[in-house]
């Protein structure tokens, strides 16, 4: 059975035809498809993250397993929690089959690997109350199967994202996330609209987590890691915008509290970082609970 992603897109069917702008305007029609799809499944991805935020407070980690574009979009996302939100490094990860190698370089075989799955399951050496998201623009290749299977038997929350309704790996799933974007502008080229559809997906389930969490006051990243100048600049601004003081204080204070929230609270309750440090605690680092 041809999957969904696999069948000619008679919308793009002559694009071979077509100079650089048309073929500009083609593929951007089949993108404006995306979104439309990802709506449909707004209340699934709600659940999600719901559930999700409700393991994480409970000490819950998550992890995305997926094979080729799949698996680096998982650890393109992932990668980005620790310094956008100030998580530890565990607490979202990312596996991908064929490992390391398989970032840079297509290692087509790995996805039918099962021993594959079986590897980065046990290195994940998932816990009650950890999360499962298994990746796969098709839900059909063995790794992916066999990661949920395993999620299954350990009854974990089980999370799928795919752009096939018909997918192999569908009754493992607990929350079933299908944005049925068509067939792509290029037949079989997953890498185009759902490789699309699977990051923004999986930006909305970590982003909308770590909102629940607290980890951003109104829209602020207050939790960001001030790695360099650009993150220094931005925490000072944001420091300014929610205090509604002065850069030379926002900077001073932020140079001693190392972090945008607890300057925030020293700032606003006029109190030292220790001070500060404890009541953000207190509130589970929820800065509105405090301000």
């Amino acid at each position: 059975m041809v999957t969904v992603t696999e069948k000619t897109n008679l919308d793009t069917f002559d694009i071979d035809l077509q100079q650089g702008e048309e073929i500009a305007h083609l593929i951007n029609n089949e993108d404006k498809k995306v979104a439309t799809a990802i709506q449909k499944i707004i209340p699934q991805i709600g659940f999600a993250i719901e559930e999700i935020t409700a393991r994480m407070r409970k000490g819950g980690r998550m992890a995305y397993f997926g094979s080729g574009t799949s698996g680096r979009i998982g650890i393109l996302d992932a990668s980005e929690m620790p310094p956008t939100f100030g998580v530890a490094q565990n607490l979202i990860q990312a596996f991908i089959s064929g490992g390391d190698e398989a970032v840079r370089f297509a290692v087509e075989n790995a996805e039918d690997r099962e021993e594959f799955a079986v590897e980065d399951f046990e290195t994940f050496n998932p816990q009650s109350d950890d999360i499962i998201v298994a990746i796969s623009a098709s839900g059909n290749p063995q790794y992916t199967y066999k990661v949920l299977q395993l999620a299954k038997e350990k009854n974990l929350l089980t999370i799928a994202i795919t752009s096939n309704p018909e997918a192999r790996f569908k009754p493992f799933a607990d929350i079933f996330l299908c944005a049925e974007v068509g067939p792509e502008a290029i037949a079989g080229s997953s890498r185009m609209k759902s490789g699309t559809a699977q990051k923004m997906i999986l930006n909305m389930l970590s982003t909308g987590a770590m909102i629940r969490l607290g980890k951003t006051y109104h829209n602020y990243m207050v939790d960001v890691q001030i790695h360099n100048q650009k993150l220094r600049e931005r925490g000072i601004r944001y420091i300014c915008e929610i205090t509604k003081t002065d850069e030379r204080t926002a900077e001073k204070t932020l140079q001693i509290a190392k972090n945008v929230k607890t300057a925030c609270v020293m700032i606003l309750k006029k109190c030292n970082k220790d001070t500060a440090e404890k009541m953000l605690k207190a509130n589970n680092g929820i800065l509105r609970k405090i301000i």
